[in-house]
């Protein structure tokens, strides 16, 4: 078994603030035993309205707050994910997954679609991720892969991390709130958890720019653990051997006819 918690907090424009909530959660994850833990997107730093003051705290990937993050994880002894506002060039940043382990960033993935919808303009300060292969990492037995938010509504993204041998996705995420917006959010992570017969891990931002409810989904669909709207830590033990028996009795993966090309 993996021991994986998803961890909800409302991120804000005081940086060190944002980093000791951070290091508050790693820390109760490991203190109820998990093996790894994702944190929001926009973990770093953020605004309701977006603005030069993003690119103005933007950091490096081994800036003070990924140090910050990474020293906690080291001291619990687990994996944490988080979203980072990462630096780039002029006023633009980049929204970036990073996956940190004792000394190291493990993996991290820099969104790819961009959340221009329901009268958001994400792409007018962030600069989108290449379409590059995945950074996977192992936690255990479990092949773990990043993505974040709005790439929930592009099927392809999981699909390339099923491609890529993931049993189990994290997803980093401020799901803005909103007629109906809770639904589409249960229902699109319980769909690619079933269309790819994966686990998948998501934590969101709490309110008021979130709608909270992360939660884990096992391979067929099913909910293993989920919050409400409170700053919260919800855990699940996450048993390998599930991923092969469901793929083993719905072999949709190997059964598909169409593949996954850029655009």
């Amino acid at each position: 078994m993996v021991r994986v918690a998803v961890a909800q907090f409302a991120p804000g424009a005081d940086v060190a603030a944002n980093l000791a909530a951070v290091q508050e959660l790693v820390a109760e994850s490991a203190g109820r035993g998990a093996e790894l833990v994702v944190l929001p997107e926009y973990a770093s730093y953020f605004e309701r309205r977006m603005g030069p003051g993003f690119a103005a705290h933007a950091q490096t990937l081994d800036g003070p707050f990924t140090d910050g993050v990474r020293e906690a994880a080291a001291a619990a002894g687990l994996v944490a994910v988080f979203g980072l506002v990462e630096r780039a060039a002029g006023e633009r940043f980049r929204n970036t997954a990073v996956a940190v382990s004792g000394d190291s960033v493990i993996a991290t993935y820099r969104k790819t679609h961009l959340y221009d919808a329901f009268g958001a303009a994400e792409s007018t300060w962030v600069e989108a991720g290449a379409l590059e292969p995945p950074q996977t990492f192992l936690v255990g037995a479990l092949r773990v892969g990043l993505q974040t938010c709005y790439d929930l509504r592009f099927p392809e993204v999981t699909r390339v991390l099923a491609d890529a041998a993931v049993d189990l996705v994290l997803v980093p995420a401020d799901w803005v709130p909103g007629p109906g917006k809770v639904h589409h959010w249960r229902t699109l992570l319980a769909a690619r958890a079933i269309e790819n017969t994966a686990f998948v891990a998501a934590a969101g931002q709490i309110p008021p720019d979130g709608v909270g409810t992360s939660l884990i989904i096992d391979p067929a669909g099913a909910t293993l653990a989920e919050l409400e709207d409170e700053r919260g830590i919800a855990i699940a033990d996450l048993d390998p051997a599930l991923v092969h028996e469901v793929r083993a009795a719905n072999p949709a993966l190997r059964l598909r006819r169409y593949t996954v090309l850029p655009r």
